[in-house]
């Protein structure tokens, strides 16, 4: 039994990474910000005053389609910075 216990803390540390990496989306696919009405796409971009911002909020910022109902791949306010 004092065997079990000392491999609870370890058997806890593998379940928590293995939800980590099951649950977390990925973010190499595409990604698309709603700019006004107008969809942009941003894939592969790196946020910054020249390319787009997800300004802090509890909003969508980006996803992985260009439609309101695709999974979202970041968090925050859209703000897109290019041309």
């Amino acid at each position: 039994m004092n065997k079990l216990l000392k491999l609870l803390p370890a058997f806890a540390l593998v379940l928590a990474a293995s939800f980590a990496f099951g649950f977390s989306s990925p973010t190499n696919g595409p990604e698309y910000g709603l700019d006004g009405s107008q969809w942009k796409e941003v894939t592969g971009l790196i946020p910054g005053p020249d390319t787009y911002e997800c300004n802090l909020s509890s909003q969508v910022c980006t996803r992985s389609a260009p439609n309101s109902t695709a999974p979202m791949v970041k968090q925050g306010v859209f703000i897109f910075n290019g041309d």
